[in-house]
């Protein structure tokens, strides 16, 4: 039976953080704290009905106005556009328990049938009695066993300061109905250099083609619907700040 999730194009923004699409930037300040978000999404052109591989290209910065550390995010919480989904049916699939313990290398060549996204993620890090240094870890995006019957993405890092440590990140999608948007997701975010570190920049591509039944498929599929998709979001940072948006992403009907 295929598992069809309708989950909305910027589900991995989930994983990314916060997305918005082609051309489309966002930058807001709260307190001293200094947010801001672009991306890329191809191809704009996509059908009306039905749906069409599509990948998602995202960059997020968080910074401050004096060069302090930014406070750590805590959760991140995403609607969802529903002419967007997720194909799985055929997609090879990883658990967190093969993930547990891994480098990047070491997950990406136990689980690369599963790989449906890839990035970079830096944070600045501030060890007591230490200087505020950065740590840069590759991110990857797995394709995960459903939760519940909800589907699954689990992001992957790796933190090096003050000891090696694999950092998973489960995504669960729910079914919402919510006039354009049809799921949500929330994110709760793990400490960073055991709560010292806090996220400054996510870059990362979601979007594979893979064969489901001798053709190629999206793992990211899009339509549209009324000129755009879009989602909204919220990132909450641990000292109470919260940063909403709605963004939104342009695209052609296919002549």
């Amino acid at each position: 039976m295929s598992r069809r999730f309708r989950i909305g194009l910027l589900l991995a923004a989930v994983v990314a953080l916060v997305a918005a699409a082609s051309a489309y930037a966002i930058r807001a300040e709260i307190g001293k704290t200094v947010v801001s978000a672009t991306a890329e999404l191809q191809p704009r052109e996509l059908p009306r009905r039905g749906g069409a591989p599509v990948t998602l290209s995202t960059t997020v910065r968080i910074n401050t106005k004096d060069g302090s550390l930014p406070p750590a995010l805590k959760t991140l919480t995403f609607e969802l556009d529903k002419n967007g989904f997720v194909e799985t049916k055929g997609l090879a699939t990883c658990s967190e328990a093969k993930l547990e313990g891994t480098t990047p290398q070491q997950a990406r060549s136990r689980c690369a049938k599963a790989l449906v996204g890839k990035g970079t993620g830096t944070a600045r890090v501030q060890m007591p009695g230490a200087a505020m240094v950065k740590m840069t870890s590759p991110l990857s995006f797995f394709n995960a066993p459903p939760t519940g019957g909800r589907p699954t993405i689990i992001a992957h890092a790796y933190e090096t300061i003050p000891a090696a440590k694999t950092l998973l990140v489960p995504i669960v999608i729910e079914k919402v109905n919510h006039g354009r948007y049809g799921y949500r997701a929330e994110v709760e975010l793990p400490e960073i250099a055991e709560g010292h570190g806090s996220p400054i920049l996510a870059q990362g591509t979601i979007g594979v083609t893979y064969k489901q039944g001798g053709r190629e498929v999206g793992f990211l599929n899009g339509r549209c619907s009324g000129g755009r998709l879009q989602v909204q979001g919220k990132m909450t940072f641990v000292n109470g700040d919260f940063f909403p948006a709605t963004l939104t992403s342009p695209c052609h009907v296919t002549r």
